[in-house]
């Protein structure tokens, strides 16, 4: 008679896991940090520079990119005395360009695409060695209301949680924008970066 006629469906159950356990109980995630970020634990991230002309975007920025360390876990967040790296970013600059115009005036933006670049180093807490460094971006689209400074402020903000994203994900897993071919990163910033001396918005928003 076999064993299966003798003993109820959950028995059986119970019995197959015990089974699988002893070979998954030794199993870990493994680390994809990068190689120089191997013996990181934790990083400091104090505020980020801004050498654009928008107010209060440092600590907008800096706030965001602590809360994804955060959320990822990977390394903790600490202050600069007691954390393994120190991260320091500069915001560089914030690029916009009109993706819809208003249905009768082509100069008055309806849709408006914000593209933020964000320079980054980290260093050693106490030695000051380089461990990494890089340039990220975020970019999102926001339709534009009458209170433009509310709809600007909240594209500064998803556009900041998306580099801080990008940041993170490559400070935690290795990840890096060279894994694009460059000339699709070419073809990219010559749509997003105008020539000097000109402007990206219409007569209406400069």
């Amino acid at each position: 008679m076999q064993l299966s006629s003798l003993l109820p469906r959950p028995t059986l159950l119970a019995a197959a896991a015990a089974l699988l356990l002893p070979g998954c109980a030794g199993y870990h995630v493994g680390s994809d940090k990068p190689g120089r970020m191997e013996n990181v634990k934790s990083i400091a991230v104090p505020t980020f520079r801004n050498l654009t002309l928008e107010p209060r975007s440092s600590v907008l920025v800096t706030n965001n990119v602590v809360r994804q360390f955060q959320l990822d876990g990977t390394y903790q967040i600490k202050d600069t005395q007691n954390a393994d790296a120190v991260l320091r970013g500069t915001i560089r600059d914030f690029t916009r360009r009109q993706l819809r115009s208003a249905r009768n005036n082509n100069l008055r933006t309806r849709e408006l695409e914000l593209l933020m670049t964000v320079d980054f180093v980290v260093e050693e807490a106490v030695t000051g060695n380089l461990l990494s460094k890089g340039t990220v971006t975020g970019s999102t689209s926001v339709f534009l209301d009458p209170n433009f400074q509310l709809s600007e402020r909240q594209a500064i903000d998803d556009a900041s949680r998306k580099m801080s994203e990008e940041l993170v994900s490559r400070l935690a897993e290795g990840w890096t924008g060279s894994a694009f071919p460059e000339t699709v990163t070419k073809s990219s910033a010559s749509r997003q970066n105008p020539p000097a001396g000109s402007s990206i918005l219409p007569a209406a928003l400069r």
